[in-house]
């Protein structure tokens, strides 16, 4: 599965560390998978099935550490200011329910909730991505110190499942992110990075078998049935991405090319000859496409990453402090 590396303008944990995520992303996946195929091949109990992953457990344990500082010093603090009460817990109003640890430590561990007994081993592999995806939304979205609201139509998004279901660990996912350049905000579209390449993608799904009608204009012509209407050359943006992109990668002196899609899972593109560096994917070619990016096996590479940590390094941000976090770092008043 690739990775979600930055979703819109939510938090992402690879901003903190992003040479450490990734692999550490790898091992939680693949050793739940070996664990719960060979469970399901010696027919185990299904409900026995959990994950245990010593690492992954012992950074949720520190976690678990800092919570219980936290809520230590809370107890302190209402002790002193409290005659009548010798003993004070933390109460609900300054945790609420999502804020609570077993949450937090489920953005680090994974645990397949196995809802039926599959017959198959596709069918347990399709459960287990499934289930997987759910995880990597919240994986995707939360620090242990901040988390952002990730908006439902994500969850229901066919594009962003199919590229993280569909290609392997090695490829990193910016999915419509949003830069800061010169205090202003810019808005790409789908940023896969490779080992060797950046891909900016450009979307034009809008209605099953749409037929767009390009050319060097500012808009092309949509044509569904017999009705036609207007859309923006999607060649625009991509230019503007790969300018950003460019930009970015010349002041960090990144050797990284970059190629530009225009995608259509579900239309076709009618284009006179073919712009200059633009790739059209629509439904007679799509299979083609993914399966070549299926196929690059090359492990992750030091330019990737540093490409990627530039992209990073650009990113706006939109989450909120964990009420216990903004509690805790107010100062004591004397």
């Amino acid at each position: 599965m690739a990775q979600l590396v930055k979703l819109q303008d939510y938090i992402s944990r690879y901003q903190i560390d992003l040479a450490r995520y990734p692999t550490q992303f790898v091992r939680l996946k693949k050793n739940q998978w070996e664990r719960i195929k060979r469970q399901w091949e010696l027919g185990e109990d299904i409900s026995e099935w959990q994950h245990v992953d010593n690492e992954v457990e012992a950074e949720a344990y520190e976690e678990k550490e800092r919570f219980t500082f936290i809520k230590k010093w809370f107890a302190g603090r209402q002790k002193e200011t409290t005659d009548d009460v010798e003993e004070v817990e933390i109460s609900n109003e300054l945790v609420s329910d999502e804020d609570i640890i077993p949450e937090e430590e489920t953005t680090l561990t994974f645990e397949p909730k196995i809802v039926y007994a599959p017959q198959s081993i596709y069918e347990l592999k399709r459960m287990f991505i499934d289930q997987f995806f759910h995880f990597q939304m919240k994986w995707a979205s939360s620090t242990l110190r901040e988390k952002s609201y990730v908006d439902p139509r994500f969850m229901r998004d066919s594009l962003l499942r199919m590229l993280l279901q569909t290609l392997p660990d090695n490829y990193l996912l910016f999915y419509y992110p949003i830069l800061q350049i010169r205090k202003a905000p810019i808005e790409l579209d789908v940023v896969l990075m490779s080992p060797t390449e950046c891909i900016c993608i450009t979307v034009l799904e809008a209605e099953n078998q749409a037929v767009y009608v390009g050319g060097s204009d500012r808009f092309w012509i949509k044509k569904v049935g017999t009705k036609d209407s207007k859309v923006l050359n999607p060649t625009i943006n991509l230019g503007r991405m790969e300018s950003v992109l460019s930009q970015l990668f010349k002041q960090e002196d990144i050797d990284m090319p970059i190629r530009k899609v225009v995608l259509s899972r579900n239309g076709y593109f009618d284009y006179p000859g073919s712009p200059f560096g633009v790739r059209f994917v629509d439904r007679r070619n799509y299979h083609e496409w993914i399966e070549h990016l299926r196929k690059v096996s090359s492990p992750m590479k030091h330019m990737q990453i540093r490409a990627a940590q530039t992209i990073l390094n650009t990113v706006q941000t939109t989450s909120f402090n964990r009420d216990i976090w903004q509690q805790a770092s107010q100062p004591t008043e004397e």
